[in-house]
């Protein structure tokens, strides 16, 4: 099942398997590649062959997502946060004046939808021309409704070995984000206990 967009623009900062991390959206062509696998985005985003991303667009993309993990790493507090940008966090009023700017650049207002067969449905309708503003407002917006919604209660982020993604637990036990990170951290608390106990010494050692 498909993430909602703001989990997935924050998943764009990742682990590269080898200790190091990797950005998604550090190019112009890696930006445009990562929107054109999305099947996730809001409707009112954009459809990816309406979108031509410039730096300009990069850009912006990329402040909503350091707006967002910066209140992310507020809403794990006082757990640590992702330790991909722990130690270069936006302020909180900093992180929350460019959300809600980011928001503001696309004007909606919701529509009622009604088919003659089926159920009445509510949408939103922009008269905005431009696809990359309507993108930008449209992850801002769902990172808004995040934020601010019962799914906060439930984000985490994920201290498996490498990893750096947040995740929303989808049940009570849940520690990380992945199956394969739940392995990796098993494997590395008992490589832990074993040097733990070897290195300890028994009962007849010399101090």
């Amino acid at each position: 099942m498909a993430q909602r967009p703001v989990m997935e623009l924050v998943s764009t900062v990742r682990h590269d398997g080898d200790g190091g991390v990797l950005d998604d959206l550090d190019t112009v062509r890696g930006t445009t590649r990562w929107l054109q696998q999305r099947s996730g985005l809001p409707a009112t985003a954009t459809v990816p062959g309406d979108l031509v991303v410039d730096e300009k667009l990069r850009q912006a993309v990329v402040d909503v997502r350091r707006a967002v993990r910066a209140l992310f790493a507020r809403v794990v507090s006082p757990a640590p946060p992702s330790p991909a940008d722990a130690h270069r966090l936006l302020p909180v009023e900093e992180a929350l004046r460019l959300l809600n700017a980011a928001a503001a650049r696309e004007p909606v207002a919701p529509q009622l939808r009604w088919p003659a067969e089926g159920p009445p449905t509510a949408g939103l309708f922009s008269a905005e021309d431009d696809p990359g503003v309507r993108l930008v407002a449209a992850l801002a917006r769902d990172a808004v409704d995040f934020l601010s919604g019962p799914q906060r209660e439930h984000l985490r982020a994920c201290h498996a070995p490498r990893c750096v993604r947040y995740f929303v637990k989808s049940h009570g036990r849940q520690e990380w984000c992945k199956p394969s990170c739940g392995n990796r951290a098993r494997v590395a608390r008992h490589y832990e206990r074993v040097r733990a106990a070897t290195s300890g010494g028994g009962p007849g050692d010399s101090v």
